[in-house]
């Protein structure tokens, strides 16, 4: 008996997801990636010095303060994806003015190994002046070779 609700051909509705057309597209956004990321280098470019030293713990959720000095001297602030080219006076002002809106972000010193040490110690006596109290030392770890 064949009424109006009845399914000819024995087809069952397909009950699944079909998955292929997300997994190339996954594929394909990974092949972007691995392509793309190691393009995506930030910064200024510092020759850190290499010392063994195990990582600090970063209870914090806002991105450090990262004060760059590079080979020649330059100062460097960067926020996040955001490096700017300053002065001492400007570097000052802008740690101020960040850490008045985040008073809880940490604020990093990297310095290129071949700078001076005194102009090192300027720049954190600096960011004392600043209101900075306490300042972290990046480094490199050391190549094994």
């Amino acid at each position: 008996m064949h009424g109006p609700f009845h399914r000819g051909g024995g087809k069952k509705p397909m009950g699944e997801i079909n998955v292929v057309p997300f997994i190339d597209v996954m594929l394909v956004l990974l092949v972007i990636f691995m392509i793309t990321a190691p393009m995506l280098t930030q910064g200024v470019q510092v020759d850190l010095p290499q010392v063994s030293s195990e990582p600090l713990d970063n209870d914090n959720d806002n991105d450090p303060i990262i004060i760059s000095v590079d080979s020649e001297g330059s100062y460097y602030v960067t926020l996040g994806e955001d490096t700017t080219a300053v002065s001492l006076d400007e570097m000052s002002e802008r740690v101020v003015a960040i850490l008045g809106r985040q008073p809880n972000t940490p604020v990093m010193v990297r310095g290129d190994r071949n700078v001076q040490y005194g102009q090192i110690v300027v720049l954190m006596s600096t960011l004392q002046r600043s209101g900075v109290a306490n300042v972290g030392l990046l480094s490199e770890p050391p190549q094994d070779g």
